[in-house]
């Protein structure tokens, strides 16, 4: 049975050179981080040899799938609605592809309501949703606390929720409610971010941080991957960029390239708490003749969208990112609702992370794993594991 999806609008440091010594060293770093780290003032030899293992292991791209294999079968007939935070977020577009893709699968249905990035336009995205009546809600990348409202009215239904990226931790929420939430640790994907940058620099960097502190999420992310560049004394935090995600296609390229001008050769690494941050920054990068290779050397704390990988293959201005399986957590959703109409506990599952550069991307648009859809299908169809 095919699903049918419908989305609506709620208003009309180093060269080449170096990244190639970096590739060859597991992720960003020298074979012997001690080495490097003692030719200078500010290395930190033992943060940065624990970062150059750190990475090594999430480049590893030979794994297998360690999600759930046992659960309840399909319940028919059911309706989802996922409500966008805005379906300008590559990460938000690439959840709801697997969600639909997972919808199909189990025979169910899905409407996508793109919130267009507004407090507004989120709550009535929301609102719309509760009026629909759908058997789920998913909460798609925002912090539903802001819509308190639609969440009582949407409690008062006996409507399930299942958040992505909707609160800080995954698992389930009891304030705000929700049934799970999917999402990597993001303490571990921004000391994966964080560790990239020791490794691949000798621990000796002049590093600008982009965030979003408007998304309390984002905030924490970035926080957690200043704190922990801060361990190692030759990591220079240069700027910390608050930029919103809605207006970074405006701002990015004006910050950079100020930042170009103030900090010179001395920006040797980015990090952004989300891939769109390069994208925008890209076209500044260019004006100001630096090569697509870096410096800087950026890498993106998530999601791992497409046209980060295309940057990342094409060594145009983003060296790496730590990309969320965006369609496995799709099919992941689909599966935690399942688990809640049958009255199961959800899974507890929460995806490894990754590190995506040229060297392993194997030419590919995104981190999908492999394993999790016919562990998935064997599940809803009462299967035992394969």
């Amino acid at each position: 049975m095919r699903h049918h999806r419908k989305t609506t609008s709620l208003a009309a440091a180093a060269l080449w050179a170096a990244l190639a010594a970096a590739a060859a060293g597991c992720g960003g770093g020298p074979a012997d981080p001690t080495a490097t780290a003692a030719t200078g003032a500010g290395g930190c030899p033992g943060v940065q040899r624990g970062a150059q293992e750190a990475v090594r292991r999430a480049e590893r791209t030979d794994t297998s799938w360690n999600g759930p294999t046992t659960g309840p079968r399909a319940v028919p007939g059911k309706t989802l609605v996922y409500v966008a935070q805005t379906m300008t977020n590559p990460g938000v577009a690439g959840v709801a592809d697997g969600v639909e893709q997972a919808a199909e699968a189990i025979g169910w249905q899905v409407r996508v309501i793109d919130g267009e990035g507004t407090p507004a336009g989120i709550q009535a995205a929301l609102s719309q949703a509760v009026t629909l009546k759908p058997s789920g809600i998913v909460i798609g990348g925002f912090d539903p606390r802001l819509t308190s409202q639609q969440l009582a009215r949407a409690a008062a239904a006996d409507i399930p929720l299942v958040g992505w990226h909707a609160v800080a931790a995954p698992g389930p929420s009891a304030d705000p409610k929700l049934f799970t939430n999917v999402t990597t640790e993001v303490e571990d994907v921004a000391r994966i971010s964080a560790d990239w940058v020791i490794a691949g620099s000798g621990g000796r960097a002049g590093v600008v941080l982009f965030t979003d502190d408007s998304i309390p999420f984002a905030k924490n992310k970035a926080g957690l991957i200043r704190r922990r560049l801060a361990a190692c004394p030759g990591v220079r935090l240069l700027s910390y960029e608050n930029i919103p995600i809605p207006d970074a296609s405006r701002r990015t390229p004006q910050e950079v390239s100020s930042l170009l001008s103030r900090f010179g050769d001395d920006w040797t690494y980015s990090v952004a708490i989300n891939d769109l941050y390069f994208a925008d920054a890209a076209p500044a990068f260019r004006a100001a003749g630096r090569p697509g290779a870096g410096p800087p050397l950026n890498i993106g704390a998530g999601d791992g969208d497409p046209s980060a990988f295309q940057r990342i293959n094409t060594r145009q201005f983003q060296a790496a990112t730590v990309p969320e399986p965006l369609t496995q957590q799709g099919w992941q959703i689909v599966d935690e609702f399942n688990r809640a109409f049958a009255g199961s506990p959800a899974s507890g599952y929460v995806a490894p992370v990754h590190v995506v550069t040229a060297a392993n991307s194997g030419g590919g648009t995104s981190w999908d794993p492999p394993g999790y859809r016919p562990a998935y299908e064997r599940i809803w169809r009462g299967l035992p594991p394969g």
